[in-house]
């Protein structure tokens, strides 16, 4: 079965960047949905922090939220501020780093 969306209100208008907030020396993350077909889920990440290089089972799609965050896919570094978005494809190496205090959106497709 399914899970539904969870650890968001519905119903209701919302900022996405306002449901999660920055943590001193950490990247913080909220899980919205998760099942076998998608998973959405915010991230913050303080200046400095990173998710190291690593590959998905499914297209990873990045909003950026706030802040400016760095996306390096098979190498490759890209630059993301408020209202960007990139796609991370299934099966290539990719990173994402906080260059200032940065909060991102990520949807991964399965």
């Amino acid at each position: 079965m399914k899970e539904p969306m969870k650890n968001i209100a519905k119903s209701e208008v919302l900022r996405l960047k306002e449901q999660i907030s920055y943590q001193q020396g950490q990247v913080v993350s909220k899980t919205l949905a998760q099942n076998d077909a998608v998973s959405v889920t915010l991230f913050s990440f303080d200046k400095g922090e990173e998710i190291s290089s690593h590959k998905s089972g499914g297209d990873a799609f990045v909003t950026c939220l706030d802040g400016v965050g760095q996306i390096t896919i098979d190498g490759q570094a890209y630059e993301l501020s408020e209202g960007d978005s990139i796609v991370m494809p299934a099966g290539h190496p990719h990173a994402v780093f906080g260059k200032e205090q940065f909060k991102m959106l990520l949807v991964v497709v399965f």
